[in-house]
């Protein structure tokens, strides 16, 4: 059993680029050319391949490099009951172009079933080992919950859930059920993926909002109460921690603005064990929310870019740790890059030697800021 559990002083949040090998096993099996066994044999060899590499690096945590899906968040979704989807060729417009998505939305009541995705956590627990430990990550309830209620989805939604309040007590025990299976599957480190928090900060989210006349402070208390009500009963030795975003499709964003505006509910009051936070640019804004977290929460910061594959100056990411540790002790506080390397299939513009010179460069400044890295 490993002594090591996520955060660990350098760390990184889960998804890596794509090989082409797995982009086109999983083109073939669309189009009918191979099975799905053989397209699973391709990823699973893949998935083998990364994990060797992260080991190799030196990292205790280990990921499937989020292989097996094709969105960070959707096809999740998809293993609970009453959930459908197609391709229509739809899309979330962020700053520089169109992310392609597929329409998710309800077919029913949502409900747990045996989740396709511990099947792809329990493959990757085969290589943990004294040194390392496997973590996996799933989009966070409150994505699921934003995801049935965004306008294109609002009507549809109402056929089956009179109120937000029904919907959120029906997610809140089918994630409940689904962190069980993870847990029974020998799983100790999840993390929850969640761009809710980052779609409302800043000034465009006020007016957004104001413009589907929705009271954004309704809207925040919403998203804190999906998010706990699926960690109500988590096992005490399991850690579960948050990814907050603003967005990652090829290298582009979808929105910005300092966190001071959600740091009073998620910050101060979600139940999480550790925070993953973006702090990569401007975008971001200063450290000053810091002072919010709640002190049962370590914080991990982004301060290494996956969406470019210039290197940080070194220097300058330690101070600004140390700028970050005015707000909490340096005891609290973790380093990783702001986001993964391939939220989707896409990935951003950086090939995979210069995604793996990021990760050394985040465990470098580790070593040398923290004494037990």
């Amino acid at each position: 059993m490993s002594k090591y559990q996520t955060p660990y002083r350098y760390d990184f949040v889960g998804s890596f680029l794509r090989p082409q090998e797995v982009k086109q096993a999983k083109a073939d099996y669309s189009e009918g050319k191979i099975t799905k066994e053989e397209c699973d044999a391709i990823v699973d060899k893949a998935v083998t391949e990364v994990v060797a590499k992260q080991k190799g690096l030196g990292f205790h945590i280990i990921t499937d490099g989020e292989f097996r899906r094709t969105y960070w968040h959707l096809d999740f979704m998809w293993g609970f009951e009453g959930v459908g989807h197609e391709q229509t060729g739809a899309g979330v417009q962020f700053n520089a172009e169109m992310a392609a998505v597929e329409d998710t939305y309800l077919t029913g009541k949502v409900k747990a079933k045996a989740h396709p995705f511990v099947e792809g956590f329990k493959f990757l627990k085969q290589f943990e080992d004294e040194n390392t430990v496997a973590k996996y990550t799933i989009p966070a309830p409150a994505q699921m919950f934003q995801q049935m209620i965004v306008p294109a989805n609002f009507e549809n939604t109402r056929k089956y859930y009179a109120t937000n309040e029904e919907l959120i007590r029906d997610i809140g025990k089918a994630y409940q059920e689904v962190i069980k299976q993870f847990y029974e599957a020998g799983c100790r480190n999840l993390q929850l993926d969640d761009c809710t928090w980052g779609a409302i900060v800043g000034d465009a989210a006020k007016q957004r909002y104001k413009n589907l006349g929705q009271d954004l402070d309704e809207v925040k208390g919403q998203l804190l109460e999906v998010n706990n009500l699926a960690l109500e009963g988590k096992p005490a030795d399991m850690v579960i921690t948050s990814h907050i975003c603003r967005g990652n499709y090829h290298s582009t964003f979808f929105t910005s603005g300092p966190y001071d505006s959600v740091a009073d509910y998620v910050f101060a009051k979600e139940n999480v064990d550790a925070l993953f936070l973006e702090y990569d640019d401007a975008r971001s804004g200063g450290f000053a929310p810091l002072a919010k977290v709640s002190e049962d929460k370590k914080v991990v910061l982004g301060l290494v870019t996956t969406k470019s594959p210039e290197l940080e100056d070194k220097e300058n990411v330690i101070k600004r740790i140390h700028e970050a540790e005015k707000y909490i002790p340096l005891e609290r506080l973790y380093l990783s890059p702001q986001c993964g390397f391939a939220s989707c299939e896409i990935g951003n513009k950086l090939t995979e030697e210069e995604q793996w010179a990021k990760l050394k460069l985040v465990k470098e400044i580790a070593e040398e800021v923290w004494k037990d890295a």
